[in-house]
Order: structure tokens, then C-alpha cells, then sequence
């Protein structure tokens, strides 16, 4: 159903000017005293889309509501336009922030007709100026047809839509989302999160997305701030964490690894894989991290000798399990559905350098 009205003209945006928002030194507790913010400074830039990325708890949601006006912070500062917006001695009400909120359950009223719910908020207007202003934002998201049906008639999909139309009627400088497409059907993702993208680069709003999931991030976010236990551990492009991530850690948030704990010598770190470079002292503790992507498998061939344990069929690909000489654990890849024949259990193991990553040992970098 998500695909309904998808072939309507869409009207365009009213949102004129993105604002950029700011945190400065954002720190918070619980009333019962447990931490969720450590000192986070981060910055969303004017029309981009920022994505909050982090394991729950990591105060990714708290972050947002402290932006919405929802949460106070003990310490620090928010900033629209340079401009303070909470800190030690002011506090703007969430209503005069020109900042628009999507909740993760779409928060619909389900006694209002679709116009009735987008209009909601727009008390400043008139009944006739709310209406139409209702009505261009349903054409916005291409749902104009249903603005007399109700919430429970529309497909989750279709719902969020509505949601996003609601935020953005009141022309916010900035789009807070928390979680938008946690309750969509994995079918429906793909479309879904393709349509906001597409309204949100209409609108032009900065938007602030909070999401547990790094490629839903790597495919909304111009930039990716990732979180961890109340502290914002890397920020940049999706394709700089990829490829240069900071730390363990990261690498594991964007890729499915193997892990191998060893020491460095001679400038090299010596694995059940293979040898690798490692420009570390002699005798660091490294912990040596192999995307599952990265391992080549082949029946014959280079590489190291291992033996299939498993094989578990993912549609397009398959993880496959092997023991190799010298590891504790069965070494994990991921290749293409096919490329190793059923049946076949004494292989070759060979890894791309490019899946390589080499950090100093959580333990000694703490």
C-alpha cells in the first residue's frame, strides 16, 4: 500500500530557510542520577540530514528531545543559528523553536481525518489558510487523495508519510526524527526512507534522524554522528567511518567482523589468516579486524587451508563457517549464494587487504 498515490504530482515545498543546529558541551542524568550524556558537542549544518547512530542507550533519543525542548540538559548549550535556545539561563518552549518533531510511532490522532491531523498546530492561521496549507503538504507527500480517511485506512508506510507532511506543515528550520521507520515492515523500508529522503531535500529543513541501524544511517545521512554510551565517538561521512573508522568499535557498528587478538612485530601482526601490516610497537597488543565480505573462499587455490563447518543460506548470499590452523573460532565469510559448490568441505581462505582494519587493544588505547 506504501506505493498508493506515489504517481500524483507533488506539490513543492513551503520551508524557505534551514537552520543549523548546534550542541555545545551537552551533558545529562536521570533523575535517578544515571549519566546518559557525556559533554556531546556536535553540529547539524544548514539542509542536512544528520543521523544520529548508536546501540540503545547511547543517548540518541535523549540528544533529540533535548533539541525538541522535550528534555532539559543539566550543562551546556543548544544552538539554532547561533542563536541559544536552552542553557544556564534561557529556555525557548518547544512551540517557539521552529523545530518539528517526528515521534517513532507516528503519533496520529485516530479520531482525525489525515487533513484534520496535518492541519493540527496550525492554530496562528486561518480555518480556510490551515486547510490549505494542509492540503498543499498531503501533495507534498502524495497523499492528497486521502484526506478525508483516517489514520487506521493507511498502511504504516502511508502513515509515516502523513506524520512527515504534520512536522513539516508548520515550516520548521529544523526536522527532529526519532526512530521513523522502526515500526515498517522490512518490505516497506526501502521505499519508505527513499520518499522521506526525496521530501526532506524538497523541503530543504535541516533534519536530525535518529536511527540503531548504520546502513538505514549510510543510506539517509549527508553525515553520521555515532554514539556510544552517552559519548559521541566518530562523526563524518558514511564512506569515512566505513573506511577509516577510529576504533574497534565503529568498524564492528558498519561491518560484520572476524576478530583476531595478537601482538605486533617488526611493523606486522601475524593472524590464522595471514600476516598483515601493523604499524605498531613491537610486542602491542592489536586486535585485527577481517570484514566477513572481505574473505575469499575457493576450493583450490592461494590462500590458507580451512575446513567448512557451516553453512547457513541467506537468499542472495551465505555465511559460511570454516576452521583454519591456529584459530580459536571458526573463521566467518560472507560470499555470494553459489560461488562455493554444495558439498565441498576442504577450501582456501584468502582476504582482501582493503577489509583489513588494525587497532590498538581496548583494553591498552583506554
Amino acid at each position: 500500500m506504501a506505493s498508493k498515490g506515489q504517481s500524483q504530482p507533488r506539490g513543492t515545498t513551503g520551508v524557505t530557510f534551514a537552520a543549523r543546529l548546534g550542541f555545545e558541551d551537552i551533558r545529562h542524568a536521570f533523575p535517578n542520577g544515571q549519566a546518559s550524556l557525556h559533554g556531546v558537542t556536535l553540529t547539524a549544518e544548514p539542509g542536512e540530514v544528520l543521523c544520529l547512530l548508536g546501540p540503545s542507550g547511547s543517548g540518541k533519543t535523549t540528544l533529540l528531545r533535548i533539541a525538541a525542548g522535550i528534555e532539559v540538559q543539566n550543562s551546556g548549550r543548544v544552538l539554532l543559528n547561533d542563536r541559544e535556545i536552552a542553557g544556564p539561563s534561557v529556555f525557548v518552549p518547544p512551540e517557539r523553536r521552529s523545530i518539528g518533531l517526528v515521534f517513532q510511532d507516528f503519533a496520529l490522532f485516530p479520531h482525525l481525518t489525515i487533513l484534520e491531523n496535518v492541519r493540527f498546530g496550525l492554530n496562528a492561521l486561518s480555518g480556510a489558510e490551515a486547510r490549505r496549507e494542509a492540503a498543499t503538504a498531503l501533495a507534498r507527500v502524495g497523499l492528497e487523495q486521502y484526506a478525508n480517511a483516517y489514520p487506521h485506512l493507511l498502511s504504516g508506510g502511508e502513515q509515516q508519510r502523513v506524520a512527515l507532511a504534520r512536522a513539516l506543515t508548520p515550516r520548521p528550520a529544523v526536522l527532529l526524527m526519532d526512530e521513523p521507520f522502526s515500526g515498517l515492515d522490512s518490505r516497506l523500508k526501502d521505499s519508505v526512507r527513499a520518499e522521506t529522503l526525496e521530501i526532506l531535500r524538497r523541503s530543504r529543513a535541516t533534519a536530525v534522524v535518529v536511527t540503531h541501524d548504520a546502513e538505514e544511517a549510510m543510506r539517509m545521512g549527508d553525515r553520521i554522528a555515532l554514539l556510544k554510551d552517552g559519548r559521541l565517538i566518530q562523526v563524518g561521512a558514511a564512506r569515512d567511518l566505513f573506511e577509516r573508522p577510529d576504533d574497534l568499535f565503529v568498524a564492528g557498528f558498519f561491518s560484520e567482523l572476524n576478530v583476531f587478538e595478537a601482538r605486533a612485530l617488526s611493523g606486522r601482526v601475524e593472524t590464522p589468516l595471514g600476516i598483515f601490516p601493523a604499524p605498531f610497537e613491537d610486542g602491542q597488543g592489536v586486535s585485527v579486524a577481517v570484514r566477513l565480505a572481505g574473505v575469499e573462499i575457493a576450493p583450490t587455490g592461494e590462500g590458507v587451508e580451512g575446513r567448512v563447518v557451516s553453512r547457513r543460506f541467506l537468499g542472495d548470499s551465505e555465511i559460511i563457517e570454516a576452521a583454519v590452523a591456529g584459530g580459536e573460532h571458526p573463521v566467518r565469510a560472507r560470499v555470494r549464494c553459489g560461488a562455493l559448490a554444495a558439498g565441498i568441505r576442504d577450501i582456501r581462505l584468502s582476504v582482501r587487504a582493503s577489509d583489513v582494519l588494525v587497532f590498538e587493544t581496548a583494553a591498552q588505547s583506554a
